[in-house]
C-alpha cells in the first residue's frame, strides 16, 4: 500500500465494526496445521455512494466474500492484491470466508512447535501491515474500528486478545470456541489473538487485571514477581504522569518463542520475546534493566501509539520515540534502575549515532511513501535519535510545560488519530514557546553535529575564553541549536569532582562561553554533561589526560558514559588508535561501578579489536582483553553479575590454546572460579567460542542438546554447529540460508548468526562474491523480517579489504534493485569503510 492509497481510502471509509471468527482446529479438536479458518465481517460508511475500494485479505484461498449481500468476483484472486469493493453503498457489510496460512517467519498468526511437550503455541505480530494474514481488514492506522473476537481451539488451549473473554462454549469433540468482548476503537496493527497452552499467573493492580503468560516448558523460569513489580511501577507512573487512567479493563503479557522484535505493543495483549527476556540461567542487571526498559516502553505504548494513534507511518519515529524516551524516564525515576540514562546513552544512544552516520542517514521525520519503506525504517534513527530529540525538547520547553502539553494531547485526540504537529500545538500552548524552528532544524534534517570546546587559558590558570565549536559534515552541513549541561570537574585524591554545571544553548559554528571567562579552570571540561542533547562530543587535550587517569573517579556514571563515549566516536572517526582505546578500556574499566556500561564498554572493546585494529595488533588486543577479563574475574565477588559478566568478557576474549584450556575445564567442572555457576547459557557460550576455534566437534555439541532439548537449546545448538570451522561446514549452513526451502525464522537467524565468525575471517572470505549472487534471490522470496536479517549478517562485513568495496559496488550499480535491499547493502559497505579508515589510523600508531 502506498501512502496515497491510504489517504484515499480513509477519506473515503468510516469503519464501525470487525466480527472476526478463526478456526484453529483441524476439525476433530487437534492444532490446525498449514492454515486456519478465517471469516470476517466488516461494516463501514462510505461517504461518496457508489465509489471503489480495496481490502487487504493476505489469505492463501478465498472461499465466498459478499458485499452487502451480493458475491464478489474472486477471478484472479491474489493475496498481494486483497479484494476489490466495486459499488460501496453508504452503510455496507462485508462477509470474507478464506482460509490463511500460518506463519514461521514471526509475520501474521506465529506457529511454533515445543520441542519438549510438542504442544503449538500461536501468537500474532501484525505490525507494520500483517494483519491482513489473519483477517480481511482495512490495514492501515487512521481507519480505526471496534473488534469482536471469536476462536476456535483445542478445549486444553487458552486465547488472549486485546479484550477480557465474554463467554466460552463446546464446540464439537475436543473443542471450544471463546467469544470476546468487543474492542474500543483501535487500530489494525496494534489487535491480538494469541493460542495455545500457555502457563498463565494473574495478578490484581489498582482495578487492573494482568496475565503473565510462557509456554509451559518456560514456566520454571518465569520470573512474576519481578515482573508484575516493574509493571507495577511503570503503571503508577505513567497514570500520574499523563493524567490518564490505563484504559482497558486487562493488561496481558506473553513471552513468546521465535520473536523477531524485542516486544510489541499490541493494545492490552503484549508479546515479549522469550528468547530476550525469560532467563533460564543467571543473567546480571544488565539484563534485567534491558527487560525493565521493554515492559516500560510496550506500556508506554499503551497511551502514545494505542489510545492515540499516528495517522500514517511518516509519524513512526515519534510513536517509537516517545515510548523510547517515556520508558527510560519511568525506569530512571520508578523502579530501581536509577542509572537507566546512563544505559540509554550507552546502548541506545550508541544505536543512533551509528545509524546516523550511514550513507542511508534520513531525517527523524521521514515520508514513507509505501509500507516497504516502512519496513526499513525501524532503526536507531527512528528509536534512539528520534528520543534523544525528545529529550532535548523536554529540556528545551521544560518537563512541567512537556507533561501539560501531553496531557492536553491525550485528552483532545484519546481513542483517535493525531500527528506530531498536533503534539506540537499543545507543547507550544503549555510552554509558551515557538517550536517549529526547533522541530524543523532537529526533524527535518540528517546526520550528527560534533561539539568540541575550544580553550584558552590566561597566565593565572583562569579561563581567558571558553568556546564551543560546533561542526558538520560537509554533506549534512545543518548547524543545530543545542541546550547542553557544561560540566567542571576537578581531581580531588583519585577522583573527579564536579564543581559546577552551567546549563547553556549553543548555535551556529561557535559559540563563546562567556560565564566562564575568569573562572579557574578545571581538570576537565565536559560538554554536555547531563546528556541533554543528541551529539558527539570531543574533550580538550587537558580533559583527555584527565580522564584517562581519572576516568573511574567521576561520581556520576553519566557522566563516565559520556567520556566513554567520546572516546568511542573518535576510534569510530579515526581520530583514536584501537590500540590506544582497548589501553583505555583496560586501564580505566577495572574501576567502573555501573555493571551496565561496563558491560557494554567491553563490548565495544572486543568490537574495537575485531573491526578497527590492524590485524596484525589483533592477538596482541585480545590478549590484553582476556587479561582484563582473567583479572577482573579473579577479583569479583564470588557470585555476582560482576563475576559473570567478566567471565562472559573471558569467554568472548578467548584465543589460545591456553585460553581454550580454561574454558573446556569450566564445561568439565575443573578450574572454575568459586562462586561461578557453569549453568545452561554460560555452556552454551563456552561451547560457542570453542566451536568457533575448531576446538570442539559436531559430536559434543549434539551431547550437549541431549541435556537441553528446548526451543532454546535447539537455537543455541544451531549456531554453535554453524560456527564448526570446515569449508564443509560452511557450505553446508550456506546452501540451507540460500536455497529454496523454507527454515524458520530462529534457525535463520542462528544459522547467520554462527555462519560469519571473527574467528573465521579466512574461511569465510569466498563467500563475499557468493553473497552477492544470491541477495536479490534471497530478498526476493522471503518475508520481510528474515530477507533483512539475511542481507544485514549475511553481508561480508568482516572482509575488511578493498576487494569487498569493490564487489559491493559492481553489486550496487547494477539496475532493478528494490530501495530497501539497496538500502541495506550499502550499510554494509559503509561499515567496511569505516573500519579500513580506522585500521589505517591504528596502523600508523605503530610507527
Amino acid at each position: 500500500m502506498t501512502q496515497v492509497e491510504a489517504a484515499d481510502r480513509a477519506r473515503l471509509l468510516e469503519v464501525t465494526g470487525y466480527d472476526i471468527a478463526l478456526d484453529l482446529t483441524d476439525g476433530y479438536g487437534n492444532p490446525g496445521d498449514g492454515t486456519f479458518r478465517s471469516i470476517t465481517t466488516v461494516t463501514f460508511r462510505c461517504t461518496e455512494p457508489g465509489a471503489e475500494t480495496f481490502i487487504e485479505a493476505a489469505a492463501q484461498s478465498v472461499r465466498s466474500a459478499t458485499l452487502n449481500g451480493a458475491p464478489l468476483d474472486l477471478t484472479g484472486f491474489a493475496a498481494e492484491k486483497g479484494l476489490t469493493l466495486p459499488g460501496l453503498a453508504a452503510e455496507n457489510e462485508l462477509v470474507v470466508d478464506a482460509d490463511f496460512a500460518y506463519s514461521a517467519s514471526g509475520q501474521g498468526l506465529q506457529r511454533s512447535l515445543d520441542p519438549v511437550d510438542k504442544e503449538i503455541y500461536l501468537y500474532s505480530q501484525f505490525e507494520t501491515a500483517d494483519a491482513q494474514r489473519v483477517y480481511a481488514c482495512f490495514d492501515q492506522p487512521d481507519l480505526k474500528s471496534v473488534y469482536t473476537w471469536h476462536a476456535t481451539v483445542p478445549k486444553h488451549w487458552k486465547v488472549m486478545s486485546n479484550m477480557p473473554a465474554a463467554t466460552v462454549v463446546e464446540a464439537g469433540p475436543g473443542a471450544k470456541a471463546v467469544h470476546f468482548q468487543t474492542s474500543p476503537p483501535m487500530s489494525t496493527y496494534i489487535t491480538a489473538i494469541c493460542a495455545g497452552p500457555y502457563y498463565e499467573v494473574r495478578q490484581t493492580h489498582d482495578g487492573v487485571d494482568m496475565g503473565y503468560f510462557c509456554r509451559a516448558s518456560m514456566s520454571q523460569y518465569l520470573d512474576v514477581e519481578d515482573l508484575h513489580t516493574v509493571t507495577k511501577q511503570g503503571f503508577d507512573f505513567f497514570q500520574e504522569q499523563f493524567g490518564v487512567r490505563y484504559p482497558l479493563p486487562k493488561y496481558d503479557q506473553l513471552w513468546v518463542p521465535d520473536f523477531n522484535a524485542g516486544a510489541m505493543e499490541n493494545f492490552g495483549c503484549v508479546t515479549h520475546a522469550e528468547a530476550h527476556y525469560i532467563f533460564r540461567s543467571q543473567v546480571t542487571d544488565f539484563e534485567y534493566e534491558q527487560r525493565a526498559n521493554t515492559i516500560l516502553h510496550e506500556l508506554a505504548h499503551m497511551w502514545f501509539g494505542d489510545l492515540v494513534t499516528m495517522r500514517w507511518w511518516n509519524d513512526l519515529w515519534l510513536n517509537e520515540s516517545f515510548a523510547e524516551w517515556a520508558s527510560h524516564w519511568c525506569n530512571s525515576e520508578a523502579t530501581r534502575f536509577t542509572d537507566a540514562w546512563t544505559t540509554f546513552l550507552s546502548v541506545r544512544k550508541s544505536w543512533g549515532y551509528r545509524q546516523d552516520q550511514l550513507s542511508s542517514t534520513h531525517p527523524v521525520y521521514t515520508e514513507m511513501p509505501d509500507l516497504e519503506a516502512v519496513e526499513v525504517n525501524f532503526d536507531g534513527i527512528t528509536y534512539a535519535k528520534g528520543a534523544g530529540v525528545i529529550k532535548q525538547l523536554v529540556a528545551y520547553v521544560g518537563l512541567d510545560s512537556f507533561l501539560t502539553g501531553l496531557k492536553s494531547y491525550f485528552a483532545k485526540h484519546a481513542w483517535g488519530n493525531a500527528t506530531f504537529d498536533d503534539l506540537l500545538t499543545e507543547l507550544e500552548a503549555a510552554s509558551g514557546r515557538e517550536l517549529r524552528k526547533f522541530a524543523a532544524q532537529w526533524l527535518e534534517t540528517a546526520q550528527v553535529n560534533t561539539l568540541r570546546p575550544i580553550i584558552t587559558l590566561a597566565a593565572d590558570g583562569t579561563y581567558a575564553s571558553v568556546v564551543v565549536q560546533q561542526e558538520a559534515p560537509a554533506d549534512y552541513p545543518t548547524l543545530r541549536t543545542h541546550r547542553i549541561g557544561i560540566g567542571l570537574y576537578d581531581v580531588e585524591g583519585n577522583g573527579l569532582v564536579r564543581r559546577d554545571l552551567l546549563e547553556v544553548d549553543v548555535a551556529g559554528e561557535h559559540t563563546e562561553i562567556a560565564a566562564l571567562t575568569g573562572v579557574r579552570a578545571a581538570d576537565v571540561l565536559l560538554l554536555n554533561d547531563d546528556d541533554l542533547s543528541y551529539t558527539k562530543l570531543r574533550l580538550d587535550e587537558q580533559s583527555m589526560a584527565a580522564v584517562v587517569t581519572h576516568i573511574g573517579g567521576i561520581d556520576s556514571s553519566l557522566a563516565r558514559a559520556l567520556v566513554w563515549n567520546a572516546a568511542w566516536d573518535m576510534l569510530r572517526d579515526a581520530e583514536l588508535a584501537a590500540r590506544d582505546y582497548v589501553t583505555l578500556v583496560c586501564s580505566g574499566l577495572p574501576r567502573e561501578t555501573d555493571i551496565n556500561l561496563t558491560t557494554w564498554t567491553a563490548r565495544q572493546a572486543a568490537s574495537a579489536v575485531a573491526q578497527y585494529a590492524d590485524p596484525a595488533w589483533q592477538p596482541e588486543g585480545w590478549a590484553k582483553l582476556a587479561e582484563l577479563a582473567r583479572t577482573s574475574l579473579a577479583a569479583a565477588e564470588p557470585g555476582s553479575g560482576w563475576q559473570l559478566s567478566w567471565a562472559r568478557s573471558l569467554i568472548s576474549a578467548t584465543r589460545t590454546e591456553a585460553e581454550q584450556a580454561v574454558l573446556r575445564g569450566w564445561l568439565a567442572g575443573e578450574g572454575v572460579p568459586a562462586g561461578l555457576v557453569i549453568d545452561t547459557e554460560l555452556r552454551w557460550s563456552l561451547l560457542q567460542s570453542l566451536a568457533g576455534l575448531g576446538a570442539v566437534s559436531i559430536d559434543q555439541i549434539e551431547d550437549e542438546l541431549i541435556g537441553d532439548r528446548t526451543a532454546s537449546g535447539e537455537r543455541e545448538a544451531a549456531v554453535a554447529r554453524a560456527l564448526i570451522p570446515t569449508a564443509e561446514n560452511k557450505a553446508t549452513v550456506w546452501a540451507e540460508l540460500t536455497g529454496e526451502a523454507e527454515i524458520p525464522n530462529w534457525l535463520n537467524r542462528s544459522l547467520l548468526s554462527g555462519f560469519q565468525s571473527i574467528k573465521q575471517v579466512e574461511l569465510t572470505a569466498p563467500y563475499a562474491a557468493k553473497f552477492f549472487d544470491v541477495v536479490g534471490d534471497v530478498w526476493a522470496r522471503s518475508d520481510s523480517e528474515p530477507a533483512q536479517e539475511f542481507v544485514m549478517m549475511g553481508y561480508p562485513y568482516l572482509q575488511i579489504n578493498p576487494e569487498t568495496i569493490a564487489l559491493t559496488d559492481a553489486w550496487l550499480a547494477r539496475d532493478g534493485h528494490p530501495a530497501s535491499l539497496r538500502r541495506l547493502v550499502a550499510e554494509g559497505r559503509d561499515g567496511v569503510v569505516r573500519a579500513l579508515q580506522a585500521r589505517a589510523r591504528d596502523t600508523a600508531a605503530s610507527a
